[in-house]
């Protein structure tokens, strides 16, 4: 069974590991989200999240976003290439409900792995 855990070796911490990704990525987009991966060495993916103030401007609406990627990624990490990923928010998002997101997430990490794997 696998597992569907999200610890820290998962996450993107530091400044230069998001620097890194910023630095010729592969992209895939819609005009909610933005995800941009590079590959890394470690075997597993790994998940950066920004979510800024000028797309969502609470807290709580940052906070849920984040919150539904973190989970999407959680179920998905077993299918995704050794890449590291920042999912970058855009304006609007906080308009599309919770299964909208999920499927866009969805469709953005198959999206990415084939351009990822080929």
């Amino acid at each position: 069974m696998a597992n569907h855990t999200f610890p820290r070796e998962l996450r993107l911490l530091t400044p230069e590991h998001f620097k890194n990704v910023f630095n010729e990525p592969v992209r895939a987009a819609s005009p909610h989200l933005t995800l941009l991966a590079k590959a890394n060495t470690l075997g597993h993916p790994r998940l950066g999240l920004t979510v800024p103030k000028k797309a969502l401007k609470r807290a709580v609406w940052r906070n849920r976003i984040k919150r539904l990627t973190r989970e999407s990624f959680r179920h998905k990490q077993h299918e995704l290439p050794a890449i590291d990923i920042v999912v970058i928010a855009k304006a609007g998002i906080g308009q599309l409900s919770n299964a909208e997101i999920s499927h866009l997430l969805d469709k953005l990490w198959r999206t990415l792995s084939r351009r990822c794997n080929g």
